[in-house]
């Protein structure tokens, strides 16, 4: 029972913006306020998928979360019909108006930690969402991510989807953009090396920006999914790395399989150095490291180099889909053409997923990877699965729904939400999930109506 590599890409939701909320992100800082244009946004990640898929490569996608959490703006005191909480939000609090409507939930990979049936004590497939506590308006995704992959994954004799760990900073998770796992094949037991910015140890710290992912979330990770001591790795990035805007580790390192390609000062010295001794004692493992001379870290960060989708394809052969930034930045490209000069890549195909990049997410940001056997992925839950008709339907979808400009005045306006809850009611027969956006129905208003009814009890 050959096991394979699946990529789930989150579908870029209709209220994809440029807000600037994550600290530590540099491209979403300089783009903070700009218009964006979620339905170009959206067709470039669905061409992705089918790119991807068209490669061999087995390809599926996350639905996109509800919004706006209006009832996330009623916990926090907003009261009235939906057009006043609106309004009063963004005049008193519009940082968190753009949050209960951030789209980054878009970038899969910062769903859930995932390991395949193989790696665990039970031989089932095991998913962590991530609680993505370093910033608010991420750590409200994590419920419906849950619910999203219970739906996908339904059968609890191959599937174990965990809670996600306690939401208070010591236990900060950012899912799979810190986790890498190296293979001979998909079906043998892998190596996990969890990448943490931070432990509950004093230790040196990042000058300017927060390290988001915590040792003890990794650890926790790893003994939930009943992974062997032996078998696990925890890396410490380098605090200079992160204060140039390395916030996850898919942004300084990425693998496939028994490739890892790695950037030199990716993590601190003696981890550096252990990487090294692991890749010189492993037999078969394909290790290379990027040194500043070839590419500086600044300059994989602007590109995102490092955040392409490395696949492994039929034959032994390795593919990277980078993305169009990297074409047109010279070092970026030289490195790119080393490696497959020195055999190291077999195909690089350059995609435009500007949309995305401007935000902060290359192409392997947009996408959790996720190893099934067959029988898993036969149970799988078959909507989510990138078919030539799926694909055509979500074109359309997309292509009727979505706006191809927005910009922080237009998420005070009532008639954007009427559009939102349109679009994701007909969403639910395209996936298979019926029920799966209830705030679309109204239910969030109707909560919201008896709330403030109250509230104007309660004073009287």
């Amino acid at each position: 029972m050959q096991a394979r590599e699946w990529q789930f890409d989150g579908l870029v939701g209709p209220t994809h913006n440029y807000a600037g909320l994550a600290m530590g992100n540099l491209a979403a800082a300089q783009n903070a306020g700009a218009p964006s244009n979620p339905r170009l946004a959206a067709l470039q990640g669905l061409q992705k998928m089918r790119f991807v898929r068209n490669l061999g490569v087995p390809q599926a996608f996350l639905p996109p979360h509800y919004r706006p959490r209006l009832s996330e703006l009623t916990r926090l005191g907003f009261t009235g019909d939906v057009a006043t909480i609106l309004s009063t939000a963004a005049k008193e609090a519009p940082g968190l108006l753009a949050s209960v409507y951030s789209s980054s939930f878009m970038w899969a990979a910062n769903a859930a930690t995932v390991t395949p049936a193989t790696d665990t004590h039970n031989n089932c497939l095991h998913l962590t969402p991530a609680n993505l506590v370093s910033h608010y308006h991420r750590s409200i995704e994590t419920e419906f991510s849950k619910k999203l992959l219970q739906n996908i994954f339904h059968n609890d004799k191959l599937f174990s989807i965990h809670n996600a760990l306690p939401s208070t900073d010591e236990f900060g998770d950012e899912g799979a953009a810190n986790h890498m796992r190296i293979c001979s094949e998909n079906n043998s037991i892998g190596t996990h090396i969890f990448v943490y910015g931070k432990s509950h140890e004093k230790t040196i710290k990042s000058l300017l920006m927060p390290a988001r992912q915590k040792l003890l979330a990794s650890e926790s990770v790893s003994r939930l999914h009943g992974i062997k001591r032996e078998h696990c790795l925890y890396l410490k990035q380098s605090p200079a790395a992160i204060d140039q805007g390395v916030f996850h580790n898919d942004v300084i390192a990425m693998n496939t399989t028994n490739l890892m390609i790695v950037h030199a000062e990716a993590f601190v010295p003696e981890h550096q150095e252990e990487l090294r001794k692991m890749a010189a004692t492993r037999p078969g493992f394909l290790y290379r490291e990027i040194r500043s001379q070839e590419l500086s870290v600044a300059d994989a960060v602007a590109t995102y180099l490092f955040n392409s989708q490395l696949l492994a394809l039929e034959g032994g052969r390795y593919a990277l889909v980078a993305p169009a930034e990297c074409a047109q930045h010279a070092g970026a490209r030289a490195v790119i053409e080393r490696l497959v000069e020195e055999g190291v890549l077999h195909e690089v195909h350059y995609l435009d997923v500007r949309e995305s990049m401007r935000n902060g997410g290359g192409p392997a940001c947009l996408r959790l990877r996720i190893v099934l056997n067959p029988e898993q992925e036969e149970a799988m839950h078959p909507g989510v699965i990138l078919t030539d008709e799926t694909y055509d339907l979500l074109e359309q979808w997309v292509t009727t729904h979505y706006r191809d400009r927005l910009t922080f005045d237009d998420l005070r306006d009532p008639q954007l939400v009427e559009e939102l809850n349109r679009a994701y009611l007909a969403l639910e027969p395209i996936v298979g999930m019926a029920g799966l956006y209830p705030d679309a129905r109204g239910t969030g208003a109707r909560a919201r109506d008896a709330a403030a009814t109250a509230g104007q009890n309660n004073r009287l």
